[in-house]
């Protein structure tokens, strides 16, 4: 799920549809994450699986770009850094401890929610007042919760795990306007290098906060870990937030947002595939009305935030 702005405008040959192509398939990346996420969390526990995760991408991420943090890294971008990784590391740990205790389905759709909680959340900070647009899409989205949330009998069936996909979609909304706010006047790649480190710390003290067992060392002798893993740390972490913060000086904000927000349309079809989610009539219903919540949302509501660049995590 970050949305880090490129101040610098990189020379790329790709055409518009390209880029356009580049951010679907982040979105495909991150939707698969759900699947992948929700196996490896049988070997490894939620916020220790985020703590390897974060690291491991800092690493890689600092490695390509340690120009950039040999020029860049200085108190501004270190505290702008640590602000976004603490709403962004806050997020991913809630958003994975829900994961544990829901489908992967389930978490995808109700985190998609958080493009639906930003133009409030940014009326608060920016004092830009939502258009009617966003009052739209966010009853929407209360309407697709509903379906989601309530069981054939019309009973609440809201799980822990679906209540704290919800807290963490709100961390994501602060974490996208904290980025609006910070990314115009810092450098991108250093803010996310920082970002990765500090969410890295947030998922390790919360490890150690909840008691959580450390992965035993024979935990990464099991090839399907170490393949989870890369596919967490090198696609999921590196590779999409380098293709999202290039491709996002390619394409337009509304449509970048929307293509990003196919993650959780993919998230259903590899839990369908993969995890055989049992998907009902009514909440598939619930699945649509919140996608539609996020179209209304991007698509409509987007005209009105001139050159915010609003699009979910690194």
């Amino acid at each position: 799920m970050s949305n880090e702005r490129n101040i610098a405008r990189p020379r790329a040959g790709l055409p518009g549809w390209g880029w356009k192509l580049a951010l679907a398939g982040c979105a495909a990346i991150w939707g698969g994450s759900f699947v992948v996420m929700k196996d490896t969390l049988d070997s490894i526990e939620p916020a220790w699986l985020m703590t390897i995760r974060f690291l491991l991408a800092s690493v890689v991420v600092g490695a390509l770009f340690w120009r950039r943090l040999r020029d860049n890294l200085d108190a501004s971008h270190l505290a702008m850094g640590a602000l976004l990784g603490l709403a962004w590391g806050t997020a991913y740990v809630v958003q994975n401890i829900g994961l544990d205790d829901t489908t992967p389905g389930r978490n995808a759709f109700l985190t998609a929610t958080y493009c639906v909680m930003t133009p409030f959340l940014n009326w608060v900070v920016a004092r830009r007042r939502p258009g009617l647009t966003n009052v739209v899409a966010a009853l929407l989205a209360i309407v697709g919760v509903g379906l989601v949330a309530l069981g054939d009998d019309l009973s609440l069936a809201m799980s822990r795990g679906d209540w704290l996909t919800l807290v963490g979609a709100f961390f994501f909304a602060v974490h996208i306007v904290l980025v609006a706010r910070f990314s115009s006047v810092h450098d991108v790649m250093t803010l996310t290098v920082v970002q990765l480190v500090v969410g890295a710390l947030v998922a390790l003290v919360t490890a150690l906060a909840l008691g959580e067992t450390p992965p035993a060392p024979e935990t990464f002798a099991n090839p399907d870990v170490l393949v989870s893993l890369a596919y967490l740390v090198l696609l999921s972490s590196c590779v999409c937030t380098v293709l999202q913060n290039v491709g996002q000086a390619h394409v337009p904000p509304a449509q970048a947002s929307l293509l990003l927000s196919l993650e959780s349309v993919f998230a259903v079809v590899a839990s369908v595939l993969f995890y055989h989610e049992l998907v009902t009539p009514r909440i598939a219903a619930g699945f649509g009305t919140i996608f539609v919540a996020v179209l209304v949302s991007e698509l409509l509501g987007g005209r009105r935030r001139k050159g915010a660049e609003d699009d979910p995590r690194a």
